[in-house]
């Protein structure tokens, strides 16, 4: 990982001193850096990304949910964001996931709206409520129900003047989604449903009303912005990008051929400024909470932004 990389090229001088450079490069021009300016401090970055892609920093990655996620994902910004040259989010800065969570979600997919659950060798439809199913199940596991409690309290409690408190309640939230067996949180996040009891018990699996909504809805472009000054929440948008790519030609209507990955990724953006979540209890349409009105010029681009959630059939 990238914690790990950093620390090994930290001992080496060369390493070390091309580092501290491109960390210069990103931050802009520093005081220590002034003296080159122009055309002489690009050639000194690329000098220095250059004489890095020989090192193990190059090909670093971090794993969601890790203990220095955020340090790890700090390294790896300040290693891509100069080799991309550019501020879009091409590449996830997390390694790969076990191509096993694809079982997961197959057990249950969301769109069949029946489960079929196997009792003394015959199989048969559950027409109950799935998503309380799930809640259930969860509460008889000990790290889910604990987990879930975790978020439930900050997502719910009113402070002085706030109806939660935001931020500790997206902070527990993540916890919830990276530390629960993924059986238990994708079973209450993406259970099957066939009536409006159990789509509306789905989209409050997150507290909406704190996690989710806010007062008036900021434009798409604009809180993109503000994910990406989030170390964390430009990594989840990245990899989301990444990992929901759709291709209509492709099997599973992914570019990468794995729609568990893409699941995996949008919930890793619960959480976060980018939280999405169902828009309704009718439909399975997702989005985060912004729209794009007030876009001017950018309203094209600010409306593929938003079908990248709303109309994705990677996702």
């Amino acid at each position: 990982d990238c914690v790990r990389a950093s620390d090994q090229c930290l001992k080496e001088q060369s390493c070390s001193t091309k580092f501290r450079t491109l960390r210069q490069c990103v931050a802009g021009k520093e005081s220590n850096f002034s003296r080159a300016t122009g055309l002489e401090a690009k050639d000194e970055c690329r000098s220095a990304m250059e004489a890095l892609k020989q090192k193990s920093l190059y090909n670093c990655r971090c794993k969601r949910g890790m203990k220095k996620e955020k340090n790890c994902l700090r390294i790896y910004w300040s290693m891509y964001q100069s080799l991309q040259g550019n501020d879009l989010l091409e590449d996830s800065p997390y390694e790969p996931v076990n191509s096993r969570l694809s079982d997961i979600f197959r057990l249950a997919p969301i769109v069949s709206g029946e489960v079929c659950l196997q009792l003394n060798g015959f199989v048969v439809l559950s027409k109950g409520n799935n998503c309380l199913d799930a809640a259930k199940a969860c509460n008889l596991n000990d790290t889910c129900k604990r987990y879930r409690s975790a978020y439930i309290t900050p997502c719910t409690s009113s402070t002085s003047n706030e109806i939660c408190n935001k931020r500790k309640c997206h902070k527990a939230l993540r916890l919830f989604f990276d530390k629960v067996p993924p059986k238990h949180s994708y079973g209450m996040l993406f259970c099957s449903c066939r009536d409006v009891a159990c789509t509306e018990r789905r989209r409050q699996t997150i507290v909406p009303v704190c996690s989710y909504e806010d007062r008036e809805k900021p434009n798409c472009l604009n809180l993109q912005e503000s994910c990406k000054k989030n170390y964390i929440c430009r990594s989840r948008l990245a990899d989301f990008f990444t990992n929901c790519q759709p291709e209509s030609r492709s099997v599973s209507s992914c570019l990468k051929e794995n729609y568990a990955d893409c699941l995996l990724a949008y919930s890793g953006l619960i959480g976060t400024v980018m939280t999405p979540n169902y828009i309704d209890s009718s439909s399975l349409s997702v989005a985060p909470w912004c729209d794009c009105s007030n876009s001017g010029n950018d309203i094209d681009e600010c409306q593929k932004f938003l079908n990248f959630f709303q109309d994705n059939t990677c996702l």
